[in-house]
């Protein structure tokens, strides 16, 4: 199911950037993403995964992402996600 989730959640994003970041779709990718990424490894697992020490800017900048994101600014919610992203898996 996680896998699955996240797959959706993958292609969400990805239609919403190609349909000129449509906010509806890149905010239904976001929560599938997260929530397929709760299955897959636990909520406990993924807690202490973004809420580390080191972890936290790219946390909270990729979380904000998210937010601005579900406000309807797609543009530079991706942005941020995107920074977050690569600040939290580099």
């Amino acid at each position: 199911i996680g896998v699955g989730l996240v797959g959706f959640g993958l292609f969400f994003i990805l239609f919403g950037m190609l349909l000129y970041f449509d906010s509806v779709l890149l905010a239904f990718g976001n929560i599938l993403f997260l929530s397929g990424l709760v299955f897959i490894i636990g909520f406990k697992r993924t807690f202490t995964f973004f809420f580390q020490r080191p972890k936290l800017k790219g946390t909270s900048f990729f979380l904000g992402g998210v937010l601005i994101v579900l406000m309807r600014w797609p543009l530079l919610g991706m942005l941020l996600e995107a920074y977050g992203f690569f600040t939290l898996f580099r």
